[in-house]
């Protein structure tokens, strides 16, 4: 059975993914609101489902340690998917590169501690990390995440805040989604050497609280170079993110699996600048 550990359980597509693996897993929830978590561990409750809930900053890298510990120390750890996440909308650039960069970072030195041959962690990205061009990425400066995680995380809060102060929530953003997976994607053979997994999913435009906070700054517009000409829904990018960390998907590591109803086949040049109009 095992249990499964998700960060950013408390709603959305980490909540979808804990009534999916729910079935064959003991669900641990973590997020920062404890009311949060109280009302999802009950809705689960009621559904048949064996969940905890621990409030958890994936900012502070001792909390982490503690919150994959106590997963790991309820049976035999299967799977963490990791969906804990901020958009543009939601903070300074500094805490969203904190949250989204640093946090996947602590997250991760965790989940490898604790990796079993099996194991597998899923995170969570973005389109965003695919939209933004790769020499405009700072990949110097992710690889500075493979030594000191603070160090890592003034360097990157620096390259997002340079340039006009109305853009730099959407630069933090893209550059910390686009670290996610250039960082899962790096992390794979040390995972790999203890027989575990580690890939990233990037969803598109998603009906979620989130998703919807962005509609009017880019995620809207995006809908309209879809194939499918609408938003995802939540249940749709859990099945994915159930697949990943499940047994099934044993060979797949060290990639990102692009959830995007056709976005990224539908934008070039300039749909990318219609976009960024759209979004002043």
């Amino acid at each position: 059975m095992g249990v499964v550990l998700i960060t950013g359980g408390a709603g959305g597509m980490g909540l979808a993914t804990a009534t999916i693996m729910g079935r064959d897993h003991t669900i641990v929830l973590s997020d920062v609101s404890a009311e949060r978590l109280d009302a999802a561990v009950a809705d689960l409750t009621a559904a048949g489902i064996e969940a905890e809930a621990r409030v958890c900053d994936i900012t502070n890298r001792v909390a982490v340690d503690e919150l994959v510990r106590y997963a790991a120390d309820l049976g035999p750890l299967a799977a963490i998917v990791h969906t804990a996440g901020v958009s543009p909308q939601m903070g300074s650039p500094e805490f969203i590169v904190r949250v989204n960069a640093l946090g996947t970072v602590h997250l991760t030195r965790a989940a490898l501690r604790a990796a079993e041959p099996g194991f597998a962690l899923v995170n969570v990205a973005s389109i965003a990390g695919h939209l933004t061009p790769s020499a405009l990425m700072p990949k110097k400066t992710f690889k500075m995440a493979l030594g000191d995680a603070e160090e890592f995380a003034a360097s990157l809060i620096g390259k997002a805040s340079r340039g006009p102060s109305a853009m730099q929530a959407g630069t933090a953003y893209s550059i910390s989604k686009a670290f996610v997976i250039w960082y899962s994607a790096r992390m794979a053979a040390v995972f790999g050497a203890k027989g575990a997994r580690i890939l990233s999913v990037s969803p598109g435009s998603i009906d979620t609280a989130m998703g919807r906070l962005e509609e009017a700054s880019g995620a809207g517009k995006m809908v309209e170079f879809t194939a499918l000409k609408r938003f995802g829904t939540a249940e749709e990018v859990a099945e994915l993110l159930a697949f990943c960390a499940g047994p099934k998907a044993g060979y797949l590591t060290g990639i990102d699996i692009l959830i995007d109803g056709g976005t990224r086949a539908g934008v070039g040049l300039k749909e990318m600048l219609a976009m960024a109009r759209s979004s002043r």
